[in-house]
């Protein structure tokens, strides 16, 4: 059987503002942040569990969040752990994250 390895994380010192927003530009990355606010979720039960969603999109999905230091990505036995890096974030962009999480989705008019 093959380890689950470790994926690359950013240090936050090296985030920046502008790859955190267009992480979350996504209607679908939003959703998973707005799922991982609650706490931590395997990838199995995180974001985009719509059924009709290709494997492969909801990977692409994860890895910008990731990359852009929004999620941390973890392995835990033979599944994989997704938490949001909130006190991280909120200590580099203070009130991001809640301006964010707290936004409507929806047009206004």
């Amino acid at each position: 059987m093959t380890a689950i390895t470790s994926l690359p994380h950013p240090a936050i010192e090296d985030v920046r503002l502008t790859d955190v927003l267009f992480a979350l530009s996504d209607p679908a990355r939003l959703e998973i942040v707005r799922e991982l606010a609650d706490g931590p979720l395997s990838m199995a039960e995180c974001g985009a569990t719509n059924p009709d969603l290709p494997k492969s999109t909801k990977s692409h999905l994860m890895k910008v969040l990731r990359e852009a230091g929004v999620v941390r990505n973890e392995p835990d036995g033979r599944r994989r752990v997704l938490s949001l890096r909130r006190s991280e974030l909120d200590e580099a962009f203070p009130g991001l994250l809640e301006s964010v999480l707290g936004a409507r989705t929806d047009p206004v008019g």
